[in-house]
């Protein structure tokens, strides 16, 4: 029995330094733990053939399917600010890129796979806690209607790997529209290699943006284009309550999905300025802070493309600091028509942003919890505000800005009963909240027990719905179980 992938790899054709050739390292006695069957057939793979042994196999990185050429990416960064000037994909090969059934080039990688010539003395390797948190955060986002890689597969890999303790090893199979980030071109450009910085922007052309190969000034017209989908992005990053954690450039994807789950969390109590990552000591990527870093994040991009644009500096740099500066706007623009849905408004007019402001400040004094106060608020629409109220530590705090919003409400036509379901459309009730992830991840460390993980990823699969069966997954912690640190599992 073969299983058959039909890889084309357009990567591994790029010059040898964009790259190592390196295979996987094999594991001891993979077990397949979670297929993500529709996504399987979307990339035109068997999906009862992957659950065999051999494709279980195949997915641990212990046996290589026919036609794949792995590779190490070669990237650096800005860490926190600081730059490295080589990272690469240090636990992490790709396996190919496949066509799906959309006509889409989608990478398969292998995530926690062993050591490459980018380890820079690590092990290589996953532990089962963050390869099940990123499964579980980045299918929730995909739900969400976010731009995101996906996850294939988990699989435990039957050998320990040592962190703090002894852990159990996992590969996570991603799926992403590609794995080039802003470090990507930063590789190049630390190097002098304007070469390599052009050979890459016409491979993320020809790759992301088609549109723009025929354009009078394409290079122009391609930060142009990652401006615009990384501040699409980060508005609706925001608008669900979702903190990346750890936005450093080579978490920064040229394609516009999101990258890395590593000490991502959402949400439960609204606040600015809240951190989760254990490694974001001074508070660089809080929620609040995300637009600011990602527009400094396209900065460096920016500076990478510079001998690109033009002979002279000068003017290269006038046209660059044009480009980023549109960034503000695409970003307030999305943030703001999003937060308008959110709120029930159809229209925009004056005080709008106001309005919503003061939300949101109300919100963030009274502790309320970001994703129930707008999913309650569709109700609060239809007169039936005792859900919304009870978020807040002051109720009277919400009844004092309803009395406006009911105001503005009624300059609209809308139903009671249309609002609410637009608002439900766009206010999700089910996210992964960061106690049900622990208690996950728990379970199957533990216990090898994976059917709290089973039933959370069927609880996010739909995140809009009520599913009243599941309602205690829409409750935030209780107080004793608070997550305030999530890590990065590196």
């Amino acid at each position: 029995m073969t299983i058959h992938f039909p890889f084309q790899n357009t990567y591994s054709a790029l010059p040898a330094n964009f790259f190592a050739r390196v295979a996987p390292t094999p594991v001891a006695s993979p077990r397949l733990i979670k297929l993500n069957r529709p996504l399987a057939v979307q990339l035109g793979l068997d999906p009862d053939l992957l659950s065999t042994a051999e494709g279980a196999e195949i997915l641990a990185g212990k046996r290589l399917p026919d036609g794949a050429d792995p590779i190490a990416m070669a990237y650096a960064g800005h860490q926190f600010g600081h730059f490295v000037p080589q990272l690469g994909d240090g636990r992490a090969i790709l396996l190919g890129e496949v066509i799906d059934r959309d006509g889409v080039r989608r990478d398969i990688q292998l995530k926690g796979s062993g050591p490459t010539p980018f380890s820079r003395r690590g092990d290589g390797r996953a532990a089962l806690g963050p390869v099940l948190r990123e499964y579980i955060v980045s299918e929730a986002m995909f739900a969400l209607g976010i731009p995101t890689t996906r996850s294939l597969a988990a699989v435990v890999t039957g050998e320990p790997v040592m962190r703090e303790t002894a852990l159990p090893g996992a590969v996570l199979t991603r799926v992403a529209s590609s794995h080039i980030r802003v470090g990507t071109f930063q590789f190049f450009a630390a190097r002098g290699d304007t070469d390599g910085v052009r050979a890459l922007a016409d491979h993320v052309i020809a790759r992301h943006y088609p549109q723009l190969k025929d354009a009078a000034q394409p290079y122009h017209a391609l930060l142009a284009g990652v401006v615009a989908r990384q501040a699409a992005l980060v508005a609706r990053w925001l608008l669900v309550g979702f903190i990346h954690g750890v936005m450093n450039t080579d978490n920064t994807s040229i394609s516009g999905e999101t990258i890395d789950y590593g000490p991502c969390a959402f949400l439960d109590a609204y606040n600015p300025a809240q951190v989760f990552s254990s490694i974001d000591e001074m508070g660089r990527y809080a929620y609040a802070n995300q637009p600011r870093i990602a527009l400094w994040n396209l900065t460096r991009l920016a500076e990478c493309l510079l001998p690109l644009f033009a002979d002279e500096q000068e003017k290269a740099i006038e046209r660059a600091q044009t480009i980023l500066g549109e960034f503000p706007e695409k970003f307030t623009a999305a943030y703001q028509a999003g937060l308008r849905a959110k709120v029930g408004l159809f229209t925009a007019r004056d005080g709008d942003d106001a309005l919503i402001q003061d939300l949101l400040d109300a919100m963030a004094k009274n502790a309320a919890d970001f994703t129930l106060t707008f999913r309650h608020l569709g109700a609060a629409a239809a007169d039936d505000a005792a859900d919304v109220r009870a978020q807040f530590t002051d109720p009277a705090a919400f009844d004092e800005w309803a009395a406006r919003w009911r105001t503005r409400l009624a300059l609209e036509p809308r139903s009671a009963a249309e609002r609410k379901a637009a608002m439900n459309a766009v206010n999700p009730a089910f996210i992964p909240r960061n106690h049900r992830i622990e208690a996950v991840i728990h379970a199957a460390v533990t216990n090898d027990d994976y059917t709290p993980f089973e039933e959370l990823l069927t609880v996010l699969a739909k995140p809009y719905a009520d599913q009243p069966q599941f309602a205690a997954y829409a409750e935030p912690p209780l107080p004793e179980q608070l997550v305030t640190q999530t890590f990065c599992g590196t």
